[in-house]
């Protein structure tokens, strides 16, 4: 009984696994979780290069917390785009 149990705990732990979000690009699927990676590493990135540039880079304190979070809000704007939960 207790194995059984534990199969049904199991497969029912699975059962969020199936349909990842993907896209298709060049004739391949991507998920989305490693998109929205790349974009909000590149958008701490170029929030780095605009805080260098505008001399905010002297004033702002916890520089690599805040290029971070901003990183990470991109990515989830960018997931949520991507699953359909905004517009």
């Amino acid at each position: 009984m207790a194995r059984s149990l534990a199969l049904v705990a199991s497969a029912a732990l699975l059962h969020g696994c199936a349909g990842a979000p993907s896209f298709s690009l060049f004739g391949a699927y991507f998920p989305l979780w490693l998109l929205s990676a790349l974009v909000g590493i590149a958008g701490a990135i170029v929030s780095h290069r605009i805080l260098i540039k505008t001399g905010w880079a002297e004033t702002v304190r916890y520089q690599l917390l805040v290029n971070t979070a901003i990183g990470v809000m991109i990515a989830e704007i960018v997931w949520l785009l991507g699953t359909g939960h905004i517009l």
